[in-house]
């Protein structure tokens, strides 16, 4: 159980700096549910490393799916709703999913926030692109592996000194827009027009099966119910991955990091990604495990800065984002048991819209 305080804390957090000015759906409900305690309460069912306020929206958006003719779903675009928030919202939701309450505590109980943001493809495949290929990747916390099939998508970067950069498939099924700026004394990254993957592996401590009709449901529901463009892309993606599905582990990130490793062929270069995991893995023990590796490997990083690249880049305060949808884009070598190289490469939005790359 988590305490009624840090979830209070955490829905007015995620309200002021998560979804303020992303989705103002999400900003109204999280606003009103850290204020009222029993729609807060259901949120406490919640172990607390997993008791994030997406967890109790995404279950609302779970049982809405499952009730499409409620009239709480007139605010949700994602089931064709068109109202903007109003005063009547917030009425709707909090008697909905108190009359639901055991439903909702029993989905924040037992399931995680699986985002599988698939827009953030396009802040890795800088990164991955400094890698000589052909890689082995290995994402660490992948749910349904949308990402590690970054090969496939297309890209399209749209800077100012360059006008749009395109990378990828020519053809690809799925492509991706980001903006991509330079902080003062930056160079533009070399975005090569493919990268190469020879193994894909995904460790997760529950693993999504996209063809389990339940589980492609609450990922659905993951996706944060006012920005459907986010869930085509997850869908286009989704069809993309079960043409070529990567290899699954079942574990923790850090516990079974060195199983999930064994699986990737030992003559590839070793690239592990995390992508906004840290979250919910403590970040020095990660990188305790990826030190222990008999393995030379590359980790392609995209976390706040607290939870991640400070353990191997201490005291960078200028990579505090001001901004809690923010992130830092990292690059690390590991070989011996020592950290080769570190570097930060970019400042990104969580979503994977834009990103500000440093000098």
């Amino acid at each position: 159980m988590t305490s009624l305080e840090l979830v209070r804390e955490r829905l007015d957090g995620f309200a002021r700096r998560g979804a303020c000015g992303v989705s103002p759906l999400y900003e109204h409900l999280a606003s009103r549910a850290a204020a009222d305690p029993e729609v807060a309460g259901l949120l406490t069912a919640a172990p607390e490393p997993f008791a994030q306020p997406t967890l109790l929206l995404a279950a609302a958006h779970r049982l809405v799916q499952a009730e499409p003719f409620h009239p709480l779903s007139n605010y949700y675009p994602s089931l064709g709703g068109t109202f903007g928030p109003d005063d009547d919202t917030w009425p709707l939701f909090r008697s909905f999913v108190l009359e639901r309450a055991d439903r909702v505590r029993e989905l924040v109980a037992t399931r995680t926030t699986q985002t599988n943001e698939v827009r953030r493809a396009a802040l890795l495949y800088p990164a991955l692109a400094m890698v000589k290929g052909p890689v082995g990747l290995l994402e660490v916390g992948c749910s349904a592996g949308l990402l590690l099939g970054l090969d496939q998508y297309g890209y399209r970067y749209q800077t100012e000194q360059a006008g749009q950069l395109a990378a990828g498939p020519a053809k690809a099924a799925l492509g991706l827009h980001c903006a991509l700026e330079l902080a003062p004394g930056a160079q533009l990254p070399k975005i090569p027009k493919s990268v190469k993957v020879a193994a894909k592996v995904g460790l997760d401590r529950a693993p999504a099966d996209l063809a389990d009709e339940d589980t492609y449901a609450w990922l659905e529901a993951c996706v944060w119910a006012d920005q459907p463009e986010r869930l085509r892309l997850f869908g286009v993606a989704a069809t993309v991955q079960r043409k070529s599905p990567p290899e699954f582990v079942t574990g923790d990130a850090v516990a079974d990091l060195a199983k999930a490793v064994a699986r990737v062929p030992a003559e590839l270069p070793l690239v592990v990604i995390t992508s906004n995991t840290l979250h919910y893995a403590p970040g020095d023990e990660f990188v305790r495990a990826l030190r222990e590796l008999d393995r030379p490997a590359w980790w392609i990083s995209h976390e706040a800065y607290a939870a991640a690249l400070t353990h191997v880049l201490p005291g960078r305060t200028d990579l505090e984002a001001p901004h809690e949808a923010f992130g830092v884009l990292g690059l690390v070598r590991f070989e011996g048991g020592e950290v080769v190289s570190a570097k930060a490469l970019a400042m990104t939005h969580q979503h994977g819209q834009r990103m500000v790359w440093l000098p």
